[in-house]
Order: structure tokens, then sequence, then C-alpha cells
């Protein structure tokens, strides 16, 4: 085959190609749609990801099979989805661990955290609540603190797995104070709340979405927000920032993400549902009940960028903690 050949064949492929990729965007979504959560059901990941895969199925016409895929701090799911089929319909409902602070905690990533992703759209920024079991002597976090530095070592906290936010949480919280508390992991939130309901551990940070709900219980007791404005869900329950912890903020956020290489008009169309769902007064009342702060909005360009701030934002916390997993 000649030289004009090669390149005409080429060129024709070319064109081939991209013909079938614009049929495939106009006809998507023809099946149904895997949202991947890395994190354990029950959990505020799970909750949140179910109320948008929910609506965002309805608005593409197409079911939202949610998974949960947990462990290695959210790295299991995220990276099931990194190498997955770049076509629309393997999505990562990323947090604030998978993609910021995860590649700055463990040693070997089996992901990058930016160019193995398409950017989606934002979700929504979660809050976290200090809450400890009932049995727990103290009634802020002033009482807490004077009860923690008399018993070194006595009392515990739990996080939904080592190198969570939730464990960064802890640990930001033992720095700030000065005490001494050991760290429980466990495979997610749900089971962590189990147990400190149960009194095996003295007390957690936990996102809102399964926090509220337990403290307005009575099934444990908050003693203050992870944000440095109170929650509008809680207006009542003071910051740590406000507490004598002055700057302490430890939140986490969703965002959707799709493999790298995923088709633009494909990503246009899931951003397009996602800031639909947002707009719906249903979803955002479900968000805000559950202690989220609903991002609309937002491009895949914006999304992209939120997620880069973030990753330099937790690189020199991280480094700064000296935590690091293998």
């Amino acid at each position: 085959m000649s030289q004009h050949h090669r390149l005409l064949a080429a060129a024709v492929a070319a064109i081939a190609l991209a013909v079938t990729t614009v049929q495939a965007a106009d006809n998507y979504p023809t099946r149904a749609i895997q949202l991947v959560i890395p994190f354990a059901a029950g959990g505020p990941t799970d909750i949140v990801g179910r109320i948008m895969g929910a609506k965002m199925g309805e608005i593409l016409g197409q079911t939202f099979i949610v998974e949960d895929r947990s462990g290695a701090g959210g790295n299991i799911g995220a990276d099931f989805v990194a190498k997955a089929t770049p076509d629309g319909y393997t999505l990562l409902f990323a947090t604030v661990s998978t993609n910021a602070i995860n590649p700055g905690l463990y040693k070997h990533m089996p992901y990058d955290a930016v160019k193995d992703f398409t950017a989606v759209a934002r979700v929504g920024v979660t809050p976290t609540l200090l809450m400890v079991n009932p049995s727990i002597p103290a009634t802020d976090v002033k009482s807490l603190v004077t009860l923690l530095k008399a018993n070194p070592g006595k009392y515990d906290y739990g996080s939904s797995g080592v190198g969570s936010i939730l464990h960064l949480c802890g640990e930001e919280f033992k720095a700030m104070v000065g005490v001494d508390i050991v760290h429980v992991p466990y495979k997610g939130s749900a089971p962590m709340d189990t147990d400190l309901m149960g009194g095996q551990i003295s007390m957690a940070f936990d996102a809102t979405p399964t926090a509220l709900p337990l403290s307005m219980s009575g099934k444990v007791h908050a003693l203050g927000a992870g944000m440095l404005k109170r929650l509008p869900a809680m207006p009542d329950l003071p910051t740590l920032d406000e507490q004598g912890l002055k700057g302490y903020e430890c939140y986490t956020w969703n965002s959707i993400l799709a493999p790298a290489g995923t088709p633009k008009p494909i990503v246009d169309k899931l951003n397009a549902a996602a800031n639909k769902a947002l707009a719906d007064p249903a979803v955002t009342d479900a968000l805000k009940k559950a202690g989220v702060d609903p991002t609309p909005g937002s491009t895949p360009a914006t999304t992209a960028d939120f997620v880069k701030t973030e990753l330099a934002k937790w690189a020199p916390i991280i480094k700064a903690s000296g935590a690091q997993v293998e």
C-alpha cells in the first residue's frame, strides 16, 4: 500500500471513529449506569450518592445502579473506575479522600487522582460533627478535652478507615488540643457509628448525613461542628472553632468523575443531568436535611479545577501531620 493510500485509510478510520463516538453520545445512555461509591453502604457518601443517582437516572431515563466498593480509604472503588471503559457507564462518586487526601497519604497509589479521571460535576460539601457516646461525661469540647487530658490513652476515637478524612479529623483534633487518644479504624462510617452507639468506642468525627440523625435521636451526643460556620440543620450547635480550636475545619465533598478519555458529549450530558438534579427542590431539601451544602452550577472544567485546588490544599496538611499509609 502506498503512503497516500495509508494516509487515506487512516483518515477514513478516524472519521468513522468520530462518527461512531458522536452517534454513541447522541444515543447515550442506552443502558444502566454504574455509580461507584468508594465507601461502605449506609455511610454518608452512600446516602448522598443514592439521592443523586436516583434523580439523575430519572432525568436520563436509565437506572443508576449504586455499587459500594469500599476499602483502602476509598482507593479500591476509585481505582476500579479509573480503569473502567471510558464510555460513561461507570462513574465515581468521588470524595475529598479519594481525590485530594489519599495521593499525599498513601505511599503507593494505584491511580492518578487527576490524570486518570474526567471531571463531570460537583455535588456538595459535607461538614463533620464531633460526637461522643452518651456515657462520656462531657457536654462540650472544653469538658471533653479536660477529660481526655486527665486520662491519657484511656479513650479512643473511630474513623471510616486509615487515611480517611474522618481519621484526619481526629488527628487534627489531637494535634490542636494535645491529647492522647487511640485511633480505631473501621471499613466505613456505618460500622463505626454502630460501635459508637454501643459504647465500643468513645468518640468519633462523622459526616453529617449519618451524624445528624444519630445526634438528633439522642443515640450519640454532638459536641461541635467541624466547619467555620454553624450548620443550618443544627444552628444551636457551636463549631469547634467557636469552642477554642481556632481555624479547625474538617469536611468532605462529593463530585462525580468518569474515567479519563470519556467523550465530551457524554460528559456534558452527565453534567447537565447533575445540575438539573441539584436544581430540583426535593433533591436540595434532602441534601440540606442531611447537612450537605449543595454546589449546583458546576461545569466539567470548574469541577476539575476544584479537585486540583483541594489536592494542593491538603498536601501540606498531610505532610505536616506525618501520616502515611503503605
